[in-house]
Parts: C-alpha cells; sequence; structure tokens
C-alpha cells in the first residue's frame, strides 16, 4: 500500500470526489494530519509558530463553517501509538467532520470565511489523508 501524504488534491481528485457518483448523503470526513514543525505563512508572519498551533487556528475558525452548512465536528486529537499494521511515520493528528452530504462540504470550501482561514491550515500542514466514510453503511 502506498501512502502519500498531500495538502491539495491532484488534478481531477476534487473533480472526482465531489462530482464522481458516489452515494451521495451524510458523510464522515477522517483526516489523518501531519504538521510542519514550524508555520509557513505567505507573508511570513508568525515565524515561531508551530505547524500544530496554525492548524489548531484553522481548527477553531472551521466550526462556524461546518455549522454553516449543516456540519459539525466529531473529535480531534493527537495520534499516540499504532497496534496493528506498520507506517513509516504516524500522523500527527486525528480529526473527524461530519457533513450532509458531499455538496455540503464543498458549500463549505466555497464560503468566504473559509477562504479566509484557510492559510492557517496551509501554513500548518506538512500533508494529510482525508478519507470520506458513509455512516450507517
Amino acid at each position: 500500500m502506498q501512502v502519500d501524504n498531500a495538502i491539495m488534491p491532484a488534478a481531477g481528485q476534487a473533480q472526482d470526489f465531489f462530482l464522481g457518483g458516489h452515494v451521495d448523503g451524510p458523510m464522515v470526513m477522517v483526516n489523518l494530519l501531519k504538521f510542519k514543525d514550524k508555520a509557513e505563512y505567505p507573508d511570513g508572519s508568525d515565524p515561531d509558530i508551530s505547524g500544530r498551533d496554525a492548524y489548531l487556528r484553522y481548527g477553531a475558525g472551521v466550526q462556524a463553517c461546518l455549522a454553516a452548512v449543516g456540519g459539525k465536528a466529531l473529535y480531534s486529537g493527537p495520534v499516540t501509538g499504532i497496534i496493528i499494521g506498520v507506517v513509516e511515520e504516524l500522523w500527527d493528528m486525528v480529526a473527524l467532520a461530519q457533513y450532509p452530504s458531499a455538496a455540503a462540504m464543498m458549500a463549505m470550501i466555497a464560503l468566504p470565511q473559509y477562504k479566509a482561514i484557510e492559510v492557517h491550515r496551509l501554513a500548518g500542514l506538512a500533508g494529510q489523508l482525508n478519507i470520506r466514510t458513509s455512516p450507517g453503511r
């Protein structure tokens, strides 16, 4: 199994995710997050904060964005170990977010307030995996 952390979807990946004919309806996104040691803001601001702290700024702001589209944060916490399987390097955090549909998630990332906080996500993340799950299926 190959695992590639990324910050943004590869070409065509977002279109397939949102428009690829998958079963629509409620979904929970599993976010496996890897942080930069130090945040990297495009304007050079806050050079001494950690990538984790930059991402936590994003996490605080995304709560209202999720609520605006009928979603909610379900859980977030640090990865502290692994019992089955082997990975080269553990992710730093797991976060679960629930959306009423893929369309709701797409609407959220188009919100002006989301675009305003995304700078913290990009400054803090070294990479991530976003995994869609369908509750109750």
